[in-house]
């Protein structure tokens, strides 16, 4: 849960790094939220509550996505390639900083594997 209310405090934070944790947690998370929200909606026969959750979690949702693809060292814009998205989304983030900033498990990584 953490780290989905840690993806909504970055709500349009698209710089940086996020790991593969942070994003797949935060999908999880998304998920079950939407269909607690979907079936709710559906109960009170209000389908537009559950619009306006995915149109609130739209931009967190692509920020915490580019913030995976930076992890990997690909730009952002690789979110838009279909099944290869998915390979990164999965792929070990690299070691140490990169262009697109610091490791974000800074000195436990290093000390880890040094």
């Amino acid at each position: 849960m953490q780290y989905y209310l840690k993806a909504l405090q970055n709500y349009a934070v698209f710089s940086g790094r996020s790991t593969r944790a942070d994003y797949w947690y935060f999908v999880l998370f998304n998920l079950i939220f939407s269909i607690v929200v979907g079936v709710i909606a559906g109960v009170i026969k209000l389908p537009f509550l559950a619009n306006i959750y995915s149109l609130a979690i739209l931009i967190p949702g692509i920020a915490v996505g580019v913030r995976r693809m930076h992890d990997v060292g690909k730009s952002g814009w690789y979110l838009l390639i279909p099944i290869y998205n998915l390979i990164l989304a999965c792929t070990e983030g690299d070691y140490g900083n990169n262009e697109f900033g610091n490791d974000p498990y800074g000195a436990e990584r290093e000390a880890q594997f040094a």
